[in-house]
């Protein structure tokens, strides 16, 4: 089957930036204790007439004007995320209607929680091989502020909004690719919806989510390194889902891998959930860091449970 090249990339944040120090005001913390548990310092919130459906347009905006294709030339249009403003029309079908993509093209919105850029991405490889067509927009979008229990000191201090879009190219050619997905029904991180009764919008089980993310990284790395004959020295980046630092560091440190490679922004966007890998690519893409040629390695892990990883080529 035909690989997948990332061609451009986009991002969006929310007006408003909240500190450490500004939540330690409402809740029993402060901003000592939440970064040396987490590794955060700031995040976004949405603000009036903000949420996943406009910072998902204004992403794959600017990663459509920097792919230099034209609305006609996307064959596909997946969304990735768990807080979309409304049950339908999703944010993909939002998307399609304000970039004036063609309408026989699907577009569909995914929810694998913090894995569901990965799932995105798959799902849009597969719409690409089976209808046709040689370039595919994939978006990750939250707004995950209007989901939280601001009183809940365990998650409300972990969680943004934001958002990253990616255009993919369908191409098989030599450029390794790779990924792979998984799933465990597992209620350790929970987010309620509309017959929700008395729990909070996120829940989670913190120690629990930490054993299974340090346990499912290495193991998505491996799989896909595997799969295309790569080692590790040979990825330019690693970017993972921006859950916490310590999970990061933890998996550094078993892997003996070069801390270097491995990407971090959840210092200043806490975790994003299905925005976290595409703004991390978009960060990469604008700071130069991100160069043409280069092979990254993307992991996801989150609520479901969920878990995947990527390898994959950027053209620029």
């Amino acid at each position: 089957m035909k690989g997948l090249r990332l061609i451009a990339t986009g991002g969006a944040l929310p007006g408003r930036t909240v500190t450490n120090e500004e939540l330690s005001r409402t809740v029993d913390t402060s901003d000592e204790w939440i970064t040396t548990r987490t590794g955060i310092r700031t995040r976004h919130y949405c603000t009036e007439g903000e949420n996943a459906a406009t910072l998902a347009i204004a992403a794959a905006k600017q990663a459509l004007q920097r792919s230099g294709l034209a609305p006609a030339d996307i064959a596909c249009c997946v969304c990735a995320t768990l807080s979309a403003p409304d049950a339908t029309p999703s944010v993909a079908c939002q998307v399609q209607a304000a970039l004036a993509l063609p309408e026989n093209r699907p577009a569909l919105d995914v929810n694998a929680a913090c894995s569901g850029f990965l799932y995105g991405t798959a799902v849009a490889r597969g719409l690409l091989a089976t209808l046709g067509g040689q370039y595919a927009l994939v978006i990750g979008t939250e707004a995950l502020s209007r989901l939280m229990d601001p009183a809940d000191r365990s998650t409300c201090v972990l969680f943004g909004d934001g958002a990253g879009a990616a255009v993919f190219e369908l191409t098989d050619t030599s450029a390794p690719f790779a990924i792979t997905l998984g799933a465990r029904g597992d209620a350790a991180i929970h987010a309620g919806g509309p017959s929700r009764a008395g729990s909070a919008p996120i829940s989670m089980d913190g120690r629990a989510v930490f054993r299974f993310a340090v346990d499912a990284l290495p193991k998505c790395l491996h799989t896909v390194l595997d799969e295309t004959g790569l080692t590790l020295d040979g990825l330019d980046w690693v970017v993972c889902h921006q859950a916490n630092s310590r999970i990061i560091d933890h998996c550094v440190k078993a892997l003996h891998a070069d801390g270097a490679k491995f990407y971090k922004n959840m210092d200043r966007h806490g975790n994003t959930s299905a925005a976290s890998i595409p703004v991390a690519l978009n960060e990469l893409a604008e700071s130069g860091q991100l160069h043409p040629g280069q092979t990254l390695a993307c992991i996801g892990f989150g609520g479901g449970l969920t878990w995947g990883g990527m390898i994959v080529e950027y053209k620029g």
